[in-house]
């Protein structure tokens, strides 16, 4: 019989002629090495893909958080130049985020601020924190009067360790 070492011949008998086949196929040993490899590159691989999914929807907030506040500010331009007829407490602020999608009219023309109201990533809704500019800075509920700011309801934390209610 041949050697046992991997790589070497062995002899191969039959109808009286020998022939030398290499061994075949790989070791226990260099299947668990193998697997063993794969398994921690995969685990390194596994935090990464976690960070680049928060990362993501944490630029989708941001986007979102300021595209409405755009909206709003247009709509404050807006009233300030006497273009849409507001309540007199409002202070030129809209009355709610579904304002600013419907639109307002603005010399015979229907002028829209939003196209939708953004889904929040955080959340997944499209509901969203609201404060008139009545309401405390840091005040988590709507006085009703206008729409000053947007800010999200999660109460999760970023990558930078903020709040993303604070954003």
């Amino acid at each position: 019989m041949g050697s046992k070492l991997p790589g070497a011949r062995r002899q191969v008998e039959g109808s009286g002629v020998h022939l030398l086949v290499p061994d075949a196929g790989l070791t226990l040993i260099e299947l668990i090495i193998t697997v063993a490899i794969v398994g921690i590159l995969a685990c390194a691989a596994l935090p990464l893909a976690k960070f680049q999914v928060k990362r993501q929807k944490e630029r989708e907030l941001r986007r979102d958080l300021w595209e409405m506040r755009d909206a709003i500010d247009r709509y404050k331009d807006a009233a300030d130049r006497g273009g849409i007829q507001i309540k007199a407490d409002s202070m030129g602020y809209p009355p709610d985020l579904q304002t600013l999608v419907d639109g307002v009219s603005v010399q015979d023309k229907k002028v829209r601020f939003l196209r939708a109201i953004p889904i929040d990533p955080m959340t997944k809704s499209t509901d969203w924190g609201l404060r008139s500019n009545q309401d405390d800075a840091d005040s988590d509920s709507w006085g009703g009067q206008n729409v000053f700011d947007v800010y999200t309801k999660s109460y999760g934390t970023a990558l930078d360790g903020t709040k993303y209610n604070t954003w």
